[in-house]
């Protein structure tokens, strides 16, 4: 069995050898395809894995409250679904919450969108308002300043690093003013610049300006629309214990279920979840050119059936059964496939990083992604090819041998 199959991998790969041309076009356009998948597979995998250092940086000690419930297939994010309707979340939450024992730091995360005027520039950005305990539940280190103290009634701001540039243009905002809402802003503080918007309480922290929470209530008409409250345990320990509390606490005040603690893995699931079905989106588009290339490998394999017509009819009359000659075509299929799965696979690595450059996070490839990629060729191989063979397979021996090339 296995000479035998060594035959038909030598003959095959003399077939492709002697239509160079032709075996070149095909096996750019299967590659091309297999470049596409694995390049979007790459990126979705490296969203997940930035998202994943967050929690590993601040401990694993933290979790997440969200109000209602979120789609099991995960395409809405929890901040977008928010905007259609009223929070279930309230400040009283948030002060009950402080209260339990296990929880060292907790912080709420409301969203406001509103227009930043200053005295040469205006934009339109997003507010969030919160309290100092921000920066302890979710790693975010200033780099001029200081936070803003959540017993005073100034208007304080800390900025993020970009937007202290397209705001105020300089990095070194600390004592200007802006003004939204009609209410003049102050800037105490300055974050460090962070460069990944990718995160788990779903807020680009550098294009985004943190007031304190009382403010945030003030532009809401004195509602809280709270998007998200951040529970840091005193360690991984009672992170457990902490979250059993709140839920405890959380079900006695609001009479229902209509909220959810996630931690650990669950904090990033759901932003990980939306970027992976986004992921399958890309990846069935790109699944198009799979197929052009899967019509180019069936289109070279009926053009090398005709030209050898008069061999396959030589095969069949020494004895050649059907299922040899369509082992014989289909192993030239694959092999064609496999070849532009491999040139594939290289081509998406260099895509990833080349697109990378342009973004916050770095692709990640795994023995899964390649494997995926690698099969995935092979079956549009196997697909493709099976149909020549087979159209081979069924030639009379005795009108092939009259067909002259």
């Amino acid at each position: 069995m296995r000479t035998l199959f060594s035959d038909y991998l030598e003959t095959a790969v003399h077939s492709l050898r002697m239509n160079r041309g032709r075996t070149l076009l095909t096996t750019i356009g299967v590659a091309i395809g297999i470049a596409s998948v694995t390049t979007i597979l790459a990126l979705a995998a490296g969203v997940t894995s930035a998202i994943d250092r967050q929690i590993q940086q601040i401990g694993g000690d933290v979790a997440v409250v969200r109000p209602g419930f979120t789609p099991s297939n995960g395409l809405t994010s929890p901040v977008v679904a928010q905007q259609f309707g009223t929070s279930s979340l309230t400040r009283g939450d948030v002060t009950a919450i402080e209260r339990l024992d296990s929880s060292l730091s907790v912080a709420p995360i409301m969203t406001i969108e509103g227009t930043l005027q200053t005295k040469s520039e205006s934009l339109v950005a997003t507010m969030v308002a919160t309290t100092s305990k921000l920066a302890d539940t979710t790693n975010l280190p200033l780099d001029q300043g200081q936070f803003f103290d959540d017993t005073s009634s100034a208007n304080l701001a800390v900025v993020g690093a970009q937007i202290a540039v397209d705001l105020f243009g300089t990095d070194n905002p600390i004592g200007q003013q802006f003004t939204t809402h009609e209410q003049r802003f102050t800037v105490i503080g300055v974050l460090e610049k962070l460069s990944n918007p990718v995160n788990y309480n779903n807020v680009d922290f550098d294009h985004a300006i943190l007031i304190d929470f009382d403010k945030g209530e003030l532009f809401n008409q004195g509602r809280s629309q709270i998007q998200q409250i951040n529970i840091r345990a005193e360690s991984t320990d009672t992170l457990n214990k902490a979250v059993a509390e709140a839920t405890a606490l959380l079900e006695k005040r609001h009479g229902e279920q209509d909220f959810q603690i996630l931690h650990g893995t669950d904090v990033t699931s759901i932003t990980s979840n939306t970027f992976h079905w986004v992921a399958i989106v890309m990846a069935a588009i790109a699944a198009i050119s799979l197929l052009v290339g899967g019509i180019g490998i069936m289109n070279i394999m009926l053009v090398g059936v005709a030209e050898r017509t008069r061999e396959v009819g030589i095969r069949k009359s020494v004895g050649a059964s059907n299922l040899t000659i369509v082992a014989q075509f289909l192993i030239e299929s694959l092999l064609l496939s496999l070849i532009g799965g491999i040139l594939g696979v290289v081509m998406g690595v260099v895509f990833a990083f080349t697109i990378a450059l342009g973004l916050y996070f770095a692709p990640v490839f795994t023995w899964q992604i390649i494997t995926a990629s690698l099969g995935v060729s092979v079956v549009v191989g196997g697909i493709f090819g099976l149909y020549p063979a087979i159209r081979a397979a069924r030639k009379d021996p005795i009108e092939s041998l009259r067909q002259y090339r």
